[in-house]
């Protein structure tokens, strides 16, 4: 008998699989087949996350901050502006009521530099050993800002890819405070709201954002280019990869390119203006590091493709089981 595995969790092909061929069957509605990262409703989104992280403190952030952070990243990256959240606890028996302050303060200020407003929520309580201290539920509301909004139908060939800094900063700051496998580093989450960088590019050939959390950016790129009548090809030289990333994939054979990132942004854009918002993302605190780093093409339809450091070519495809499970 089949049965749920992290994979299934994990952002990669098995999540896509798993939406399509059983819980779609169910729910069939046209906005959910869309596989968006926000139901767009007339001029609203709405969107839904659950946040699962262990540890729930890590360097650069914990699972208050990340909730509320990657739940107005889903509403920004449809190209809305973030209003209003709502946010549900399910805490277990004996959890520090200090612990949980810390959370809710994170929160907080995650939310007033949205700016977003949080306004219901619920709290539940379990027994002792029935939840890893807390799990948080957060769902959201935002108006478009947009016109157009962006969407994977806008893109074509000759359209550039940029991102806004270091990719893999979320998920190996989450692994190495897990000191499982006895590697000490200084690499922080990236983790943040992106709203106030992303109402920047709004007078600008913006085709198409997502944020690339789980699964990373090869995720995002293989929907991007799946089935349709255009390729994605980037470029090595250009990723923005720090070396602790780089040292701690070498040890442990990671793909640096399904790594999860909770304060990044895929944007595809007109060629015209990709200058120009690589120009805004290093002039803002939350780009520093940007690159252009690939390009829509006509060859290699329905594929992504890494041009290395060698002139050679190399298909990019997603992750297909859970790298790093519990990482948001």
């Amino acid at each position: 008998m089949d049965k749920i595995m992290l994979a299934h969790g994990g952002g990669g092909q098995k999540t896509t699989d798993l939406i399509r061929n059983k819980i779609q069957k169910y729910f069939n509605d046209p906005e959910l087949s869309q596989m968006d990262d926000a139901a767009v409703l007339d001029k609203l989104v709405f969107t839904t996350d659950s946040f699962v992280v262990e540890p729930l403190f890590f360097p650069g952030g914990d699972i208050g901050e990340l909730a509320v952070s990657g739940t107005v990243n889903d509403i920004a990256v449809m190209g809305a502006r973030p209003l209003y959240l709502s946010v549900g606890f399910i805490i277990e028996e004996g959890f520090e009521i200090n612990n949980f302050e810390t959370i809710l303060e994170s929160m907080k200020r995650a939310a007033e530099t949205s700016p977003v407003r949080i306004v219901t929520g619920d709290t539940k309580v379990v027994d002792r050993g029935k939840c890893d201290g807390i799990y948080i539920n957060t769902s959201g509301i935002g108006e478009i800002a947009f016109t157009p909004p962006p969407g994977v139908e806008r893109i074509q060939p000759g359209d550039m890819v940029l991102i806004n800094g270091p990719i893999g900063l979320h998920a190996i700051s989450v692994l190495t405070a897990r000191k499982e496998f006895g590697l000490d580093t200084e690499v922080l989450s990236d983790v943040a709201p992106l709203w106030s960088l992303i109402e920047q590019l709004n007078d600008f050939a913006v085709k198409f954002m997502r944020d690339p959390t789980r699964g990373g950016i090869a995720q995002v790129l293989n929907e991007i280019a799946g089935d349709r009548d255009f390729g994605v090809e980037i470029w090595e030289d250009s990723l923005p990869i720090t070396q602790e990333v780089v040292g701690v994939c070498e040890i442990l054979g990671f793909d640096i390119l399904h790594l999860a990132n909770e304060g990044k942004v895929i944007v595809v854009a007109a060629e015209k203006d990709a200058e120009k918002i690589l120009e805004i993302m290093e002039n803002d605190p939350l780009g520093k590091g940007a690159k252009i780093i690939g390009k829509v093409t006509e060859k290699n339809k329905g594929m992504v493709t890494l041009k290395t450091t060698a002139l050679s070519e190399r298909i990019v495809l997603p992750p297909t089981g859970e790298l790093i499970p519990r990482i948001c």
